[in-house]
């Protein structure tokens, strides 16, 4: 499987994705119909950041010749404060609309060579429907509309969730300008120019410290960012400087292209780049790094493919089974209902939970009660300790010593049965150590049910031939 693989270390923003897409193989050319349909251009150049060789985006007010420019020897290392250094005042004009209006270390068209104008608020500003409008007269192929509109969903509705308005009732300012649309139609061209079968991203940092708003002082990161960030699914982690790192814009188009995970999976790279971000930083180069490669198979932002765990997923390989890190959070129950009992494997579960057990107990008293223990990552722990305690009432939860468990890798394989001329498909997880020697083989028990349902066959007798086909299957590997 292709896989397009996002590392934001230091944050992304909209011109990064662009640049991090181009640096990644896809074709400048492909921005031709966002281009087309908007009063800019696009410069594209190269950089360096902390000895790291980058691809530079910028957006330009077209000056009439319609171009997209690519002048390798064109240093866009200007530090303009577009996607960095967010003012994130809110109009109270209109009562509702995020003001992305940008602080600028320095005047931008005079410190761009040859004097070029950058298109950073320009245009009018639009309300959610007016950029829906637009983006649906640009006559974009269908799969880039999609992306570019899911994109401004987010947005849309991160920002009406922070002022508790209607959708149709956000208005943008800087996110509606001409700019920040090329940002995000640009992505959705140049991602499927790259064409990826699979695009993840890994945990992104938001940075540190706080963003001044018209109604105060807000921490980093920006409630519209967080609010993109939970809706989307993709994880974010503090630092590792104090400054706004992760963008509104940059997290709605990671939040439209791709999953989150853990970590970089399990990839034979083919192309790796980066994509620039304008600021200068100390220690940590500001760009966003793309890598391109075969593996990475689909799955959640959990490592899980079809709910279950993608071994390529979130911890190391070598050795006999593989060292994954997590919290175990337990706590004891003498009155819970059996309907909230029933209940806690999917509500813990989308809190972030990988496995939940309840084991019936005597508690003081000699009254039956219930442990119920779960097993989550240690980001996580906080999330499902306070959903544990919110679907329960209990008065505490406890974290216990273990601080990882050993596992299996997991790989799925689909087993053919045909019966009475009819074919019938049933998953088996094969369970393997990570040098690759296969100690289980064993059906999928939905998939199984739901074939002796259709067939008349027992159960037993469906996972025994969809077992024995795998088993074959791999002993012949």
């Amino acid at each position: 499987m292709r896989t397009l693989v996002f590392d934001g270390r230091t944050g992304a923003a909209g011109d990064m994705i662009c640049a991090a897409l181009i640096a990644a193989g896809a074709d400048p050319d492909a921005l031709a119909p966002a281009r087309d349909a908007l009063p800019v251009r696009y410069a594209i150049g190269e950089t360096e950041k902390n000895g790291i060789r980058a691809t530079t985006v910028d957006v330009l007010v077209d000056d009439g010749d319609g171009a997209v420019e690519a002048d390798a020897d064109h240093d866009h290392d200007h530090s303009h404060g577009r996607d960095h250094s967010h003012d994130h005042g809110y109009d109270h004009d209109h009562g509702h609309g995020h003001d992305h209006s940008h602080s600028h270390d320095h005047d931008r068209e005079t410190d761009t060579a040859e004097s070029e104008t950058h298109a950073e608020g320009a245009g009018v500003q639009r309300s959610y429907r007016e950029v829906v409008d637009l983006v649906g007269s640009m006559d974009l192929p269908d799969a880039v509309e999609s992306t570019a509109l899911d994109a401004f969903e987010l947005l849309g509705r991160a920002e009406a969730s922070v002022h508790g308005t209607d959708l149709d009732e956000t208005y943008f300012h800087e996110v509606g300008a001409d700019d920040a649309i090329a940002d995000v139609v640009g992505a959705a061209l140049l991602v499927d120019d790259l064409g990826p079968e699979r695009v993840v991203t890994t945990p992104l940092a938001a940075g540190g410290g706080t963003v001044e708003m018209s109604h105060g002082t807000y921490p980093v990161p920006a409630p519209a960012t967080t609010e993109i960030a939970r809706r989307a699914g993709f994880r974010i982690v503090g630092g590792p400087i104090d400054r706004e790192l992760l963008t509104p814009t940059g997290a709605a188009i990671l939040g439209a292209i791709a999953e989150g995970v853990d970590s970089v999976p399990d990839l034979a790279i083919e192309r790796a780049g980066y994509g620039a971000g304008d600021a200068d930083f100390e220690r940590h180069p500001n760009v966003l790094r793309s890598l391109v490669g075969d593996g990475g198979g689909a799955g959640d932002e959990h490592g899980e493919v079809d709910g279950k765990r993608d071994p390529h997923v979130g911890h190391d390989r070598g050795g006999a089974l593989a060292h994954d890190d997590i919290a175990v959070l337990e706590t004891n129950l003498d009155d819970a209902a059996p309907e909230v009992l029933g209940g806690l494997q999917e509500t813990l579960a989308r809190a972030g939970a990988r496995d939940v057990t309840i084991v019936p107990t005597t508690m003081k008293k000699s009254r039956p009660g219930h442990l119920v223990k779960a097993i989550c990552k240690p980001e996580d722990a906080e999330a499902v300790a306070d959903r544990l305690a919110r679907e329960t009432g209990t008065l505490g939860v406890r974290q216990s010593g273990a601080s990882h468990r050993w596992i299996a890798e997991r790989e799925f394989e689909t087993a053919t049965l045909r019966v009475g001329g009819a074919d019938h498909e049933v998953a088996v997880k094969v369970a393997s150590t990570t040098d690759g020697e296969v100690y289980d083989v064993s059906g999928e028990y939905d998939d199984a049910a739901a074939v002796a349902a259709a067939t008349g066959l027992p159960i037993r007798e469906v996972l025994r031939r969809a077992e024995a086909e795998v088993r074959e299957r791999l002993d012949g590997d």
